[in-house]
């Protein structure tokens, strides 16, 4: 059986900086009300007319990630990539990055994991290298959040959190089985569902052309749907036990974690698990407060800047971890 390793990272984001006191101006809210509940300070979010869509923001990633690979474009076998927002209702964005790098016809796989779809590709690219499919495989995780969101105070307690961005990898083979990816361990719970949502536009409820016909300017379906308490509550639970899980599997237990990466949602709960598992700052990456929770590509991004910064070096155990919507979760213990 072959072995997985992430040999590039790369990460866009656009360069519309939103503030708490931009936002102040649009929703009854303030810096210090949504730092409190969230801990992020700002976010990104595209500008009309600046040629940022999910895809392309995808791309850019996804170009920085190749070229710090060393993997040519032509040696790329496959494509996965994770979001919640796509370009289209359908095709899916892996289609449209396979065209715009000018890959070969290689296979596109799209995912709809929310905040787990980084972690949900990973995962992917791992089975298939280890079962010697393929040997390359660019995995993309981006969202374009912005235009999608109530932003009323109405929606405060959502639209306040989601900022726009994109990360991607390039996974390829390794020949050490003691280095690269050491485990992935995926879940669902598919009972709370409603819980975390957008209810459309959907083909088995309300129908696309209903809404238009309605134009009902109170109807909010198509709006994101929080229950945060119970999220929050949720959250915590599942990420210290598939955080457990994946250390188990390969023998480790939590003082051998140099670095965890989890994924950004709220500032607190990355805080809350941090104290549970007794890590120092050094050993958690956080930059939601700079980028709110930017979904499928909150954990690529911060993987990025976190290896950018020097804070990961080879050898070291690095733990991703991940919940959201579905309720989905899962985690990747790697060897760097």
């Amino acid at each position: 059986m072959y072995h997985s390793k992430i040999a590039g990272l790369g990460y866009y984001v656009p360069e519309n900086i939103v503030t708490n006191d931009d936002l102040s101006k649009k929703i009854d809210t303030n810096d210090e009300w949504i730092q409190e509940r969230t801990g992020i300070q700002e976010r990104r979010h595209i500008v009309k007319g600046d040629g940022n869509t999910t895809t392309s923001m995808g791309v850019k990633a996804a170009k920085i990630a190749i070229e710090r690979s060393g993997v040519a474009k032509e040696d790329i076998d496959f494509i996965v990539f994770a979001t919640l927002s796509p370009d289209y209702y359908f095709p899916g964005p892996g289609v449209l990055v396979q065209r715009d790098l000018g890959l070969n016809t290689v296979g596109a796989l799209d995912i709809r994991n929310q905040c787990s779809g980084f972690v949900y590709a990973l995962s992917i690219a791992d089975q298939y290298i280890k079962t010697g499919m393929y040997k390359n495989i660019l995995i993309i995780g981006s969202e374009v959040h912005s235009t999608g969101l109530d932003m009323t105070t109405r929606g405060r307690g959502v639209s306040v959190i989601f900022g726009d961005g994109a990360g991607a990898a390039i996974i390829s083979r390794e020949e050490d089985s003691n280095k690269g990816i050491l485990s992935t361990h995926l879940h669902s719970e598919g009972q709370y569902a409603e819980e975390l949502i957008v209810k459309a536009p959907g083909m088995g409820g309300r129908w696309v052309t209903d809404i238009i016909a309605d134009n009902d300017p109170n109807d909010e379906s198509y709006f994101p749907y929080m229950n945060g308490q119970f999220v929050f509550k949720n959250a915590v639970v599942r990420f210290s036990e598939v955080i457990m899980e994946g250390l188990k599997a390969s023998n480790l237990d939590v003082s051998d974690i140099n670095m965890l990466i989890p994924h950004q949602a709220n500032l607190r709960i990355s805080q809350f698990i941090q104290q549970k598992f007794k890590l120092t700052d050094d050993q958690v990456y956080n930059n939601i407060q700079k980028y709110g929770n930017t979904t499928a590509a909150s954990i690529p991004i911060a993987l990025t800047e976190a290896w950018e910064q020097g804070k990961i070096k080879s050898g070291d155990l690095v733990v991703l971890a991940a919940f959201g919507s579905g309720f989905t979760w899962g985690s990747v213990v790697i060897r760097w």
